[in-house]
């Protein structure tokens, strides 16, 4: 695999995604967000297979990479809570009069809109299956007949235009983020 044999990355592939998605989900208690952890160490895994010491079985490894992920992870959203928290005992952030010169959820949905309208039309599709109809990577590639790094990689061209695309807008979202999640 080291040398760029895709089937000797496909074996290993096959042999833990399955079970290291069981594993991660004991964690997270999800199992969308759990089959993205996995996704994301195989894809560490492969970019970085010339790179990587492992002193242990490909497993060991792989088992380990999914629980420090999950675990950092947990700690990581158990630290924006503490955050939200602390924000929502001080006053608040906007007043009724400064809330009508931002962003409403009317708004933000027609923006969102647009931002997701300027996706290349296979995109689209992709993204829009993903995140309003909430299928897993490896349901959308069976469902179009693709890939399941095909769908990873639009999902990352989809994300990066949705950025760029909400850019201008980050301020005044970010307000109604926390005005609405703190009301």
């Amino acid at each position: 695999m080291i040398e760029g044999d895709v089937d000797s990355f496909k074996y290993f592939f096959d042999r833990y995604y399955d079970d290291l998605c069981n594993f991660v989900h004991i964690y997270l208690h999800d199992q969308a967000l759990s089959e993205e952890i996995v996704q994301d160490i195989f894809v560490y895994f492969w970019e970085n297979k010339e790179k990587l010491q492992i002193n242990t079985s490909v497993k060991s490894f792989l088992f380990s990479a999914s629980k420090f992920k999950s675990l950092n992870l947990l700690r990581d959203t158990k630290t924006q809570k503490r955050i939200v928290e602390k924000i929502g005992k001080t006053e608040p952030l906007i007043t009724s009069e400064e809330e009508d010169s931002y962003i409403d959820t009317n708004e933000f949905k027609k923006i969102l809109d647009a931002a997701v309208d300027q996706l290349a039309p296979k995109c689209r599709e992709i993204f829009l299956l993903s995140k309003f109809e909430d299928l897993s990577n490896r349901e959308i590639a069976e469902k179009l007949g693709i890939s399941v790094k095909t769908v990873e990689n639009q999902m990352t061209i989809a994300l990066k235009k949705l950025r760029e695309y909400l850019l201008p807008f980050r301020g005044k979202i970010f307000l109604l983020f926390l005005y609405h999640f703190l009301s």
